[in-house]
């Protein structure tokens, strides 16, 4: 019965958003999409759960500039005027809003502030306006430079209307007004399309194309390099150009970073004419030695666009967020991304396609199959693991850092972030990977609640130690400089493969005949830390590090067990979350991306599905990852 009335209003207001009479007199406008975005960012990362990216106010306590557009208004009327939006804190039952913003139209500010109520997104009432036909400015005048958040404006001239907050209403609303009637634009077709823009998804394109394959690289946020970006600002860690395939590595070497590189860290011949420069670069620059949390420019943001962009054989789309698949049983034929700025919707077709976006995206909406959370010592026999599954898995770090300025700094009161007092708080300037929150959630559904969470602790602690701690003076000359608003996560969904990598794989260096790249770094597993002091939810936490060998792993953890033509590149492979612990690092992911990218150019050569390779084409393989990645001519 539920399913019947939910259809029937979904049909009603298909009829009344698509006829010409109501359609000129409802005005849909995405924030994302103003003409300029002021100081606001968009925020895509729970697009799937609420619907749509935003933008935010994220201005550490100082207000940033308007968002700013025009509108062309159909006819003279008075329009009622809604805007989506919440009060962020309101999940804690925190008093104050912090995200409070404002609406200018024609000039006029109106007097409603918006993210005050409630703790969902939610339509907010801005009253009533008289416009006149033509065009119109409209701007969103932030107040308080703490992560107000806007997600779209109606206009409305019937008085009686009111914006639907039921998922499927609200969609078939947004899609109707905001591409009035269009079909997506077709991108065209692929040898290999590759969903994700992180290290891993990145190095995947760049060998598949200089291995002659015709490439898609798509990523949702204007940079690339996922948690190794200036958004996320993760050192490259892992060791390259390892035994027995000495050669995999160098697509890191070349779109890498060289923030914190040391030649061990990157494994480098000292007399390479790369490794001397960065030597120069970190005797001249010692800030770079920092691995996380550093400068922007630490984190090569324009090296890895220049590459990408340079590869004649690859087709950058950025700002793309894939949320659909189309399937011919069990292979995928076409993905579809909606830009998150324009929101317009475009198709991509392939032949072979690869998930490195971490949270296992492209799998999911594919139907591939998934683990998450840890895995019970009875169904895997890892020592490490719990008795009994669960779903504690490791967590997200917001990072963060205070600079040192030439004149005292002042910095807001924070009563609605967590509360500090001398025993509780963390008297530092930066905030390391160890800032992690949400390990005990879900780190697809509850990720603007994770990194709401994060910000909160940031915020609330530095205001503590800045505004009313004993030694606050030592504080006075430094400013909060940067903090993330894009999460570093670390584990979420982990695709099923032919096989499951676990620990006692790796700790007995079980032999495989499909060895392919190799993992350096420690089994590294994070746990909330929690304090005797602190009674909220952990937001720190500590690392438990088991030492490894060099081990290769399987080739098999790179492609999906059910889903024939799709690879996995990233922390999201098939691996327990044991063994996750080991393969996640940066350069580690990077590596796998290159194995992916070379046995795509085999299935292609050979008309072939990523499994055919491991059954098949094995040597094929072992004879590219001996060559490496190829060089650019």
């Amino acid at each position: 019965m539920k399913r019947m009335i939910s259809a029937i209003l979904i049909l009603i207001t298909s009829l009344l958003i698509t006829s010409g009479r109501n359609k000129d007199h409802i005005i849909f406008v995405e924030a994302e999409s103003f003409s300029d975005p002021g100081g606001w960012v968009v925020d895509q990362q729970s697009i799937d759960i609420m619907g749509s990216p935003y933008i935010l106010a994220h201005g550490l306590g100082i207000p940033v500039k308007d968002a700013s557009t025009t509108l062309n208004i159909p006819a003279n009327n008075e329009y009622r005027v809604w805007v989506r939006t919440r009060d962020w804190v309101a999940p804690w039952g925190a008093e104050g809003a912090p995200g409070k913003f404002q609406l200018s139209i024609a000039g006029i500010r109106l007097n409603t502030v918006f993210g005050t109520e409630g703790a969902k997104w939610s339509w907010q009432s801005g009253g009533s306006v008289r416009l006149k036909k033509g065009s119109v400015a409209i701007s969103i005048h932030d107040l308080t430079g703490f992560n107000g958040r806007c997600d779209a404006i109606i206009f409305a001239t019937d008085p009686k209307f009111i914006p639907p907050e039921e998922d499927t209403r609200l969609n078939e609303l947004r899609h109707n007004l905001t591409m009035n009637g269009t079909e997506p634009d077709d991108a065209g077709s692929f040898d290999l399309i590759v969903v994700g823009g992180g290290m891993a998804g990145c190095s995947a394109a760049l060998t598949a194309a200089r291995l002659g394959c015709k490439v898609a690289l798509i990523q949702n946020r204007p940079v690339l390099g996922g948690n190794n970006s200036s958004e996320v600002r993760v050192g490259l860690s892992g060791l390259i150009y390892q035994e027995p395939y000495k050669n995999l590595g160098r697509s890191v070497d070349e779109i890498g970073s060289v923030g914190h590189w040391t030649l061990y860290e990157a494994n480098l011949d000292p007399a390479s004419p790369r490794s001397k420069n960065i030597l120069e670069i970190i005797a001249k620059n010692p800030e770079k030695k920092i691995h996380n949390a550093g400068p922007a420019s630490n984190y090569g943001d324009d090296r890895k666009r220049y590459v990408i962009e340079n590869e004649p054989n690859i087709t950058l789309f950025l700002n793309t967020h894939v949320f659909r698949a189309d399937k011919d049983g069990d292979r995928i034929t076409a993905v579809y991304g909606k830009n998150i700025i324009s929101g317009k919707e475009t198709k991509f077709s392939g032949k072979l396609f690869a998930d490195c976006t971490g949270d296992a995206n492209l799998g999911y909406l594919s139907g591939a199959e998934f683990r998450d959370g840890r895995e019970g010592r009875n169904e895997t026999g890892e020592p490490s693991a719990p008795e009994k599954p669960d779903y504690l898995v490791m967590g997200t770090s917001v990072q963060w850092y205070a600079e040192e300025v030439p004149e005292v700094s002042p910095f807001p009161d924070c009563p609605w972030a967590v509360q500090f007092d001398e025993k509780t708080a963390h008297k530092e300037i930066r905030g390391d990977w160890d800032w992690e929150t949400g390990l005990s959630r879900n780190q697809v559904d509850e990720i603007e609640f994770i990194r709401d969470y994060a910000l909160r602790v940031t915020y609330g602690n530095w205001d503590f130690v800045k505004n009313k701690s004993k030694n606050k003076n030592i504080y006075d000359r430094y400013k909060l400089a940067w903090v993330a608003y894009i999460g570093g996560k670390r584990e979420s969904r982990r695709l099923v493969g032919d096989i499951v990598l676990k620990e006692q794989d790796i700790i007995n260096q079980v032999s495989y005949p499909d060895a392919s790249f190799t993992t350096t770094w420690s089994i590294d597993l994070h746990y909330p830390l929690k304090s005797e002091y602190f009674k909220g939810e952990p937001f720190r936490s500590t690392a438990d590090q088991q030492d490894i060998k060099p081990y290769p792993v399987p080739y098999r953890c790179l492609y999906s067990k059910n889903i024939k033509n799709m690879f996995m590149a990233g922390r999201n492979i098939s691996v327990t979350h044991v063994a996750l612990g080991t393969v996640r690092v940066q350069r580690t992911t990077a590596m796998m991306g290159e194995v992916v990218g070379m046995a795509a150019s085999i299935c292609k050569q050979k008309n072939a599905n990523p499994g055919d390779v491991y059954q098949t084409y094995l040597e094929d393989l072992k004879k590219l990852m001996i060559e490496g990645v190829p060089l650019k001519k």
